[in-house]
């Protein structure tokens, strides 16, 4: 390797990780020293989320019913405030975005609105190896509307020999299933290869066919830059948990844009928590829809839950995206530079896309065993990468968190692990 840990040390000292002390390090290995690289699966948990926990328990005990409408975090404003956090990350207006539910649940909310077929538009278009949940998702509602999947879902495959899409190919599939295509829904960053969609152009597209633009951006949010509204996608959703830090199985949240927020000819499924606050508790029998994406709201929220990811976003608050996506560029780029003399000598493949632009906080590695060797590398140096079977190995360099000497343990670690070729 062309790095030492002294050099590592030396790019530590000079470009650190912004927020390291703001994150409880895990410490469970024998020398209690862990390089954490698992983010995409689940962030570390910030050292104020016990705060914020404790005083949510606090108004329950002192306050009991009266701690949704009395102190400083009143209960029926708490998702409210995390939008309003949560909206830059995406590029959205504040009334754009709505903190509820989970991930897939959301996904059949807004499927449920914006997937409307015919006898003519009725494809839903997404990629092949799409995160399964997605898959069952959308096959699931092409049934419930009557609908094969064999005809109807059509995935998107990378050309012969290559992992990831091309967004020229992407472009062109779409304008050649023209107007039967109802919905695309693609992944702002795919799982497994760390691929940065171009979101702005595939939109441009999918709305020159006449079809809706909806994206999951589970491994997007927190990571990469992306602008909703200015990109006029339709719709998106994703989870909390990974990249931006709210806690195992955290509440996700939606987007609807501007232009569709307010819409009640679409089919919106709806809750009394997505009336208007003025008229909630009258318990009217009509809906009356709180404006923006607050009305597609359906129960209320559960704001033990919602406690953690408060203390996450203020992290992202104080730092923010710009120069979040700045060092991660960097610190993926190191790791990426360390890694290469590997894929010459070792039996390891990267499968991440080298142009910057077009990649998150993510290094994919095909490998032969991905268990055996995540297994090794965690019980025997003390990096946690995670695999996905059989044989890909994702790292996930967090610019919040992660360090140079993290990056450069990592790549030791992984050296000692694979087989020479």
């Amino acid at each position: 390797m062309f790095s030492t840990v002294a050099d590592a040390r030396a790019l530590d000292a000079t470009d650190p990780a912004p927020a390291r002390s703001l994150f409880e390090q895990p410490g469970w290995h024998a020398d209690n020293d862990v390089a954490y690289f698992a983010g995409n699966s689940l962030g570390l948990i910030p050292r104020t989320a016990r705060d914020f926990v404790d005083e949510v328990l606090n108004t329950w005990s002192t306050r009991a019913v009266a701690g949704h409408f009395e102190g400083d975090r009143k209960w029926t404003r708490y998702q409210i405030d995390l939008a309003a956090l949560m909206a830059p990350l995406v590029g959205a207006q504040t009334n754009e975005v709505v903190v509820m539910n989970t991930l897939t649940v959301n996904l059949h909310v807004l499927l449920t609105a914006f997937f409307d077929p015919t006898s003519t538009r009725h494809r839903i278009v997404i990629e092949q190896g799409a995160f399964p949940s997605d898959d069952y998702a959308v096959a699931s509602q092409l049934r419930h509307h009557g609908l094969d999947p064999a005809t109807s879902l059509v995935r998107l495959a990378p050309r012969s020999g290559e992992h990831t899409l091309r967004t020229e190919d992407v472009i062109a599939t779409l304008h050649e299933l023209g107007e039967s295509v109802a919905v695309v829904l693609l992944p702002g960053v795919n799982f497994l290869t760390g691929q940065f969609f171009d979101i702005e152009a595939i939109t441009e597209a999918t709305h020159a066919i006449g079809a809706v633009s909806g994206w999951d951006l589970a491994h997007a949010a927190g990571n990469v830059p992306v602008l909703l509204h200015d990109w006029n996608v339709d719709f998106a959703a994703w989870c909390t948990y990974k990249y931006l830090n709210g806690g195992p199985g955290s509440i996700g949240a939606v987007f609807v844009h501007q232009g569709h927020v307010d819409r009640m000819d679409l089919h919106r499924l709806t809750g009394w928590w997505g009336n208007n606050t003025a008229t909630r508790f009258a318990m009217r029998p009509d809906f009356e829809p709180e404006p923006g994406a607050a009305g597609w709201q359906i129960s209320n929220p559960p704001i033990v839950a919602l406690a953690p990811m408060r203390a996450a976003l203020d992290v992202f608050d104080t730092f923010g995206m710009p120069a979040l996506r700045a060092r991660s560029i960097r610190l993926t780029g190191y790791l990426e530079g360390l890694l290469d003399p590997l894929l010459a000598s070792h039996r390891v493949e990267l499968l991440t896309p080298r142009e910057p632009q077009w990649r998150g906080a993510q290094l994919s590695l095909l490998v032969d065993d991905a268990v055996a060797v995540t297994e090794s590398l965690a019980q025997e140096y003390g990096v946690v990468a995670d695999e996905r079977p059989p044989s890909i190995v994702r790292f996930a360099p967090i610019p919040l968190y992660t360090s140079y000497e993290d990056c450069w343990r990592a790549a030791a670690a992984l050296a000692a692990v694979v087989p020479r070729r």
